[in-house]
């Protein structure tokens, strides 16, 4: 009987994971990717002040190409395909939300909200993005719920400012 490796996570200081656990909120016990969005959200506010949604374009695009790298190295050194303490991805998607909102607590809590629900429901294509393997899959459906989160808050926004 042959013993195959266990397979590991890089430790906490590896610039690697600290990247794909956002800084080590992936490793919060209780719904890690809800944490990132919060943490997303929170940081936009700065990014916002510093730049406007520009900005705020600006760190959804450099935390997904920082975040393809650190996955991709991560995950060879996991025995998960997705495991749940990677949030990068989050931080990336809801910063794409926001990226296309109006900057302000109603985008802010919307945003969140609506991101929060299509990166858990994941409505198609985001499960057949999410199986392609590796760092791509990882990141991508979060990107994609991201788009979706965006696409329908400011359909909701519109449908409202038309109403009222």
């Amino acid at each position: 009987m042959s013993v195959v490796p266990r397979r590991t996570r890089p430790p906490f200081w590896h610039p690697a994971a600290l990247v794909a656990t956002v800084a080590g909120l992936g490793y919060l016990p209780k719904a890690p990717g809800t944490w990132a969005s919060a943490a997303a959200v929170i940081l936009a506010v700065g990014l916002d002040q510093a730049g406007g949604w520009i900005a705020i374009a600006i760190a959804a695009a450099v935390a997904t190409g920082l975040g393809l790298i650190a996955v991709h190295v991560y995950l060879r050194q996991s025995a998960l395909a997705d495991p749940p303490e990677i949030v990068i991805d989050e931080l990336a998607g809801q910063w794409l939300t926001l990226a296309f909102l109006p900057f302000g607590v109603v985008g802010c809590v919307l945003g969140f909200l609506a991101f929060r629900i299509f990166d858990i429901v994941k409505p198609w294509p985001i499960p057949w993005i999410e199986q392609r393997s590796g760092a791509w899959g990882v990141v991508l459906d979060d990107l994609m719920a991201g788009l979706y989160a965006a696409a329908s808050v400011t359909v909701a926004l519109a449908l409202i400012d038309f109403a009222v």
